[in-house]
């Protein structure tokens, strides 16, 4: 079997072939940390998660990393407001986020690089960028000069009157084009700041990126992952000024995107009201029950949210854990070969979750009706070891059921320590871990810590 993907650039489905097998590189724009994660920002975080796992299974080594934004005009007003610094509001959100993505079965990236921890990195990408004669310097700002690069527009389609228009940018008078945008802009004293070449500033949101792929993965990576929303200008910016930096060299070999997030046939927006924080989500169902709902589309189409999907999904997930429980009596296998070819076909033909979790359910019949204890064993394997390709029946059943009934206060305390235990180890913070380990110990739960993550029973 191929893995194929679909191209962003060049429109069609291609087999994916990293230049290095042995070193897969993928990076995932990640949020812009001043508030709590919606459902559209979990769609691309669940969806890279499993094109993660299917590539660590496929090949020798694999860096994921997924950044956060922590300088940005949004974070700037929001710390204005609560008169705090810009680190106050980003390591709050940012560890919220964490909590939230480890509730939904989301691994932890490789690699989590911060703007704020590359800014030496960016001010000498925009200098070499001058250098080349692709940007310039005026009135303390840095501005990419479109121009100079010719195939500006392919990854997006657009012409260049859709370009100026669609950016949104300030045509300002010092522009010498349009269509040129900001990679420096100064900053007043009552906002963050670096001290550069330029004057005291900030960096411009595209160039943000570029360079920390450069300093963190290198001058070409396999994927660059991200909502569609972000195909322009963001993604067509990032490969000027990144292919530009390096002397025309490739910058990414395959760009994918997920679809948009409507809820119940409608935009998510603020003045509707319909704004869905995944933390007020879990405090409706499990987290793999918001997951399975966040993968019943394939990834390119746009997913409708809906309170009757996300119920859907939780029965289903309640058919398959009934499943294992009735397995419970069938030995721990190894998975048998071949036993999973449909449904890595499934996965591997662009990410076809529809079809994957058509099959997991299909194993799922098949092992209600299997009556050997071999057999049952093999498809139990089969189900946990399809489950763990799609971030799905990591849990010991018993403790699903428990959940998802509504097991009341405590199962709920007890996830949100599993959450907490799961950030602090991915944060390095070993002492932490360690003591909410031992609590959920005086609890009665154990947990396991699984290359997936981690999956917790009860034990008293």
């Amino acid at each position: 079997m191929t893995l194929c993907l679909t191209n962003t650039v060049t429109r069609a489905k291609e087999p994916f072939v990293p230049a290095d097998r042995d070193r897969v590189t993928m990076y995932v724009c990640g949020p812009t940390v001043y508030n709590f994660a919606h459902i559209g920002n979990a769609r691309p975080a669940v969806v890279f998660d499993v094109l993660y796992r299917l590539l660590k299974r496929r090949f020798g080594g694999v860096v994921y990393a997924r950044n956060f934004t922590d300088v940005d005009d949004k974070i700037n007003a929001a710390a204005k407001e609560v008169g705090q610094p810009i680190s106050a509001i980003t390591e709050r959100y940012i560890a919220a986020y964490h909590a939230d993505m480890a509730a939904l079965g989301v691994l932890t990236p490789d690699l989590e690089p911060r703007v704020t921890e590359h800014i030496p990195g960016i001010i000498g990408m925009v200098e070499g960028l001058i250098a080349r004669g692709h940007a310039y310097a005026v009135e303390g700002h840095v501005l990419f000069h479109v121009p100079s690069f010719s195939p500006y527009g392919a990854l997006s389609g657009r012409n260049r009157d859709e370009m100026i228009a669609g950016a949104r940018v300030e045509v300002a008078p010092y522009k010498r084009d349009p269509a040129d945008f900001v990679l420096w802009k100064p900053s007043t004293q009552d906002l963050p700041g670096w001290e550069s070449p330029w004057g005291r500033g900030r960096p411009g949101w595209h160039i943000e990126c570029s360079a920390m792929i450069e300093q963190r993965l290198g001058a070409t990576i396999d994927i660059h992952g991200g909502g569609q929303d972000l195909i322009f200008p963001h993604h067509e910016n990032e490969i000027a000024q990144g292919t530009c930096a390096h002397d025309g060299q490739l910058y990414c070999r395959y760009w994918v995107h997920n679809g948009f997030v409507t809820v119940e046939g409608r935009k998510m927006s603020k003045s509707l009201g319909n704004v869905l924080l995944v933390r007020d989500l879990l405090s409706e169902a499990p987290g793999e029950a918001i997951r399975l709902a966040l993968l019943g589309a394939h990834y390119r189409q746009p997913l409708d949210w809906s309170a009757d999907g996300l119920a859907q999904a939780k029965r289903g997930l309640d058919r398959v854990y009934g499943t294992l429980r009735d397995l419970g009596d069938a030995p721990d296998v190894a998975c048998p070969p071949g036993s999973l070819d449909a449904f890595e076909a499934a996965l591997e033909d662009d990410l076809n979750f529809p079809g994957a979790i058509a099959e997991l359910f299909r194993l799922a019949k098949a092992a209600r009706r299997a009556t050997t204890l071999a057999d049952r064993a093999a498809y139990k394997a089969a189900l946990r070891d399809a489950g763990g390709l799609l971030g799905l029946l990591q849990q010991d059943p018993a403790a699903w059921f428990g959940q998802a009934s509504g097991d009341d206060a405590d199962t709920a305390r007890i996830r949100r320590l599993v959450e907490a235990r799961q950030t602090a180890r991915s944060a390095g913070d070993y002492a932490t871990a360690d003591r909410i380990r031992d609590e959920l110990v005086a609890f009665g739960i154990t947990v396991e810590d699984r290359a997936e993550g981690p999956v917790w029973r009860r034990t008293g």
